[in-house]
């Protein structure tokens, strides 16, 4: 079964093109982590205005990106995106889950 995830955090200011570049290099060995994890679809997209991040997911299985902090290579990735984010103290994007109301097939 697929679900859709989404959920929003917050870009620092004055950090697009840091944020692009960072994901456009995002490693190959995390990139196949969330592939094995069964996100098969990964969107992040950016409100200029309010800097705010809203991520969309299609996963199959249990969870998304965001329930992979256990792993070294996503606690790596944490600490590398924490000077450009709103992050918790143990360097996790400070994220919001998102409840669909609406879904059109």
């Amino acid at each position: 079964m697929m679900t859709r995830l989404a959920f929003k955090m917050h870009l620092n200011e004055g950090q697009k093109e840091v944020y692009i570049k960072r994901h456009n290099e995002i490693w190959p060995e995390l990139k196949q982590l969330l592939k094995d994890s069964g996100v098969s679809e990964y969107s992040i997209f950016l409100d200029e205005e309010t800097n705010t991040l809203f991520a969309f997911q299609k996963v199959s299985g249990e969870g998304g990106s965001q329930d992979l902090g256990q792993t070294a290579i996503v606690q790596k990735w944490w600490a590398y995106m924490a000077d450009i984010m709103e992050t918790n103290p143990d360097n996790s994007p400070v994220s919001k889950a998102l409840e669909e109301v609406f879904y059109l097939k």
